[in-house]
């Protein structure tokens, strides 16, 4: 065989492997989209009298309050509810970051630049909010995570309705950013 021959055989034998690493994260997008349809973050105060539970996208699924938090200064407790809602926000969008990166390789460094920006945001270090992931990621029973002390008060649904399995919310009319986002990640126009 010539030089160029064996030139031309390697090649495509590279072609070849990238189509392959293409059809196989391409496999994956299905088992993606169900991973990021069950995501949960929950974050608490720091006190515990407040307990937020974040979805898919973001999205607020539930939030308790102890008694404690009810007689919390109402400037207090919405100060201690809006810094829950962005723990529990926070933490979904990192485990979003990492799902995308588990399926479709990281070579987008998704879990980075979340990371990153997040730092920013909260005033802190990527190296402190990879710890905080890296907490985060031992997956604990749903019951394990609900402290004794939560009254049976929610905001989002009465403790006496009966427990529906969660679905996530139908779209929106204009979609979020960070479907924006997704869809940019396979948009080769841009």
């Amino acid at each position: 065989m010539s030089a160029e021959f064996e030139q031309l055989v390697a090649q495509f034998d590279k072609f070849q492997s990238q189509l392959q690493n293409v059809d196989d994260r391409l496999a994956n997008v299905g088992g993606m989209q169900d991973e990021l349809g069950r995501i949960e973050a929950t974050a608490s105060s720091s006190d515990r009298s407040v307990t937020v539970v974040a979805g898919p996208g973001g999205a607020i699924m539930d939030v308790k309050f102890t008694e404690d938090a009810l007689r919390q200064r109402p400037d207090a407790l919405s100060a201690a509810l809006m810094s829950t809602i962005q723990q529990a926000v926070a933490e979904a969008a990192r485990k979003q970051a990492t799902i995308v990166e588990e399926h479709m390789g990281d070579d987008l460094n998704l879990v980075d630049q979340v990371l990153e920006t997040q730092a920013d945001l909260f005033g802190t270090t990527v190296e402190e909010m990879r710890a905080r992931m890296e907490e985060e990621s031992p997956s604990r029973p749903a019951a394990e995570q609900q402290a004794d002390d939560y009254s049976e008060r929610s905001v989002l649904k009465s403790a006496d309705e009966p427990q529906r399995p969660q679905t996530p919310p139908p779209p929106a009319s204009s979609p979020s950013d960070g479907d924006r986002f997704l869809k940019n990640l396979f948009d080769d126009d841009h």
